[in-house]
């Protein structure tokens, strides 16, 4: 499965972006993140105008949960998206990397008073709300800088996505947004509509993510207009902007087949257009809030093969040099994934083994993968990393996090460097009593 700007060149090895993955191992060191930035913005334009082309009025934000960092978060501005982030870390990111405040939209489900007075001083375009109190919270904020913020209301529809159940957002039984059910959406619209700071815009839903069949995101759509329709009723509100968030999902493995990025506009597009034709409803401007289908199978992982150990009769597992720390989906979701042998990438798959991490876990990465023989030092390339891997990234077993490079007509350029030892420790305080030379006063057992 190649992907992208993805070949096998002369010396029948990976290629990204025109450079040869065996000789980005050897120079940036592995496990490394690579991100095509071709494929990348390639994907950001499809997406645009799969939208723009079929409706009158649309915003797209992606998604920065997804992959976040200064570097592309440029890349985004220069495509004309704006930024959905959800926390002060996110938001500061987007502000560091100069990206414009006014199409940047705060999302989070415990957003703290720190992050709103933030969101507030910067001037986001948009606040999503997504409870009660933070309505209170964000107008007491605003008030005190004698600001007025934009916000959007998270509703949940009640819609079950067919996805992992971590990543279902949608249903009535999740922590996010004002619940259709028992009233609650209603009475956090009323809420936002009297609240004196906050000039209340519209409302949002996501029901999750890695989904593939459409039917779920149309039928979201319809009760998002339903409810606007309500609103228009019982509230005497218009509402202005309709955000149906993201959650199309990728190819991780040859076989998945995903809609298209034109199948999945024509849905949602269709579906708003006719339930508000239904209900006299003016068209509201669709926002969309794409993460993983915009940068996932942009994004490959390198690892360097260690230790090849067959179990005769069970298996033979080969360990790489990362795991878990620097791709938590396996064991947070069971995802599955496709890798290439990079320096053997014409060889036939002729052997089926276990891609393990080096963690203190089973720490499996990709069961039952069809490769070549494989011996240590080899270079694998693991597919459809560039969402939820890098941004997940953790230093357990006290592992540095990898670096990141963007690949471009044969350029590879440093996006994130690669943590050291001692930024391991950096952080690390020593209380005088432990301080080396010191004795410990405690009574010794008898």
């Amino acid at each position: 499965m190649l992907l992208g700007t993805q070949r096998i060149n002369g010396k029948g090895a990976l290629e990204i972006g025109g450079c040869d993955t065996v000789e980005l191992a050897r120079e940036f060191g592995t496990p490394l993140y690579v991100l095509d930035e071709d494929y990348f913005r390639d994907t950001c334009r499809r997406y645009r105008a799969a939208f723009e082309s079929r409706y009158p009025e649309v915003e797209i934000s992606f998604s920065g949960k997804a992959f976040m960092a200064t570097a592309v978060c440029r890349i985004v501005d220069q495509e004309g998206l704006s930024l959905d982030v959800s926390s002060g870390g996110e938001l500061y990111t987007g502000l560091r990397a100069a990206f414009p405040p006014a199409r940047i939209l705060l999302h989070g489900s415990n957003k703290s008073r720190e992050e709103l007075a933030m969101a507030a001083d910067a001037g986001v375009g948009r606040v999503v709300l997504d409870n009660l109190p933070e309505v209170y919270l964000l107008q007491e904020v605003a008030a005190e800088k004698s600001k007025t913020v934009d916000v959007l209301l998270r509703v949940t529809p009640g819609v079950r996505a067919d996805t992992h159940t971590h990543i279902q957002t949608g249903e009535v039984d999740t922590k996010f947004g004002f619940s259709m059910v028992g009233g609650a959406a209603r009475q956090g619209a009323a809420a936002a509509l009297n609240a004196r700071n906050l000039e209340f815009r519209g409302i949002h839903c996501h029901i999750g993510s890695q989904i593939f069949d459409l039917a779920p995101f149309r039928q979201a759509a319809e009760m998002m207009v339903d409810f606007a329709a309500q609103l228009r009723q019982e509230v005497g509100c218009v509402v202005e902007e309709l955000d149906l968030g993201g959650g199309l999902g990728v190819r991780y493995l040859p076989e998945d087949e995903p809609p298209s990025l034109e199948e999945y506009a024509e849905a949602v597009t269709a579906a708003v257009r006719a339930r508000c034709e239904k209900h006299g409803f003016p068209l509201p401007k669709l926002l969309q809030e794409p993460g993983r289908c915009l940068v996932g199978e942009a994004g490959t992982t390198l690892y360097t093969v260690g230790v090849v150990k067959d179990i005769p009769g069970v298996r033979t597992y080969v360990s790489v040099d990362g795991g878990m720390s620097d791709n938590p989906r396996p064991a947070l979701y069971d995802a599955r994934y496709d890798a290439i042998v990079a320096n053997k990438a014409t060889e036939p798959r002729t052997t089926k083994v276990t891609v393990s991490g080096k963690h203190c876990e089973t720490d499996t990465l990709i069961a039952d993968l069809e490769a070549p023989e494989m011996a240590p030092g080899d270079i694998l390339a693991v597919q459809t990393t560039g969402a939820y891997n890098y941004s997940m990234a953790s230093n357990y077993n006290r592992l540095p996090r990898p670096a990141v490079v963007l690949l471009s007509d044969g350029r590879a350029e440093l996006i994130a460097e690669r943590e050291t030892l001692d930024d391991l420790v950096r952080l690390d305080r020593m209380p005088d009593h432990l301080r080396p030379g010191e004795s410990h006063a405690g009574t010794s057992p008898q």
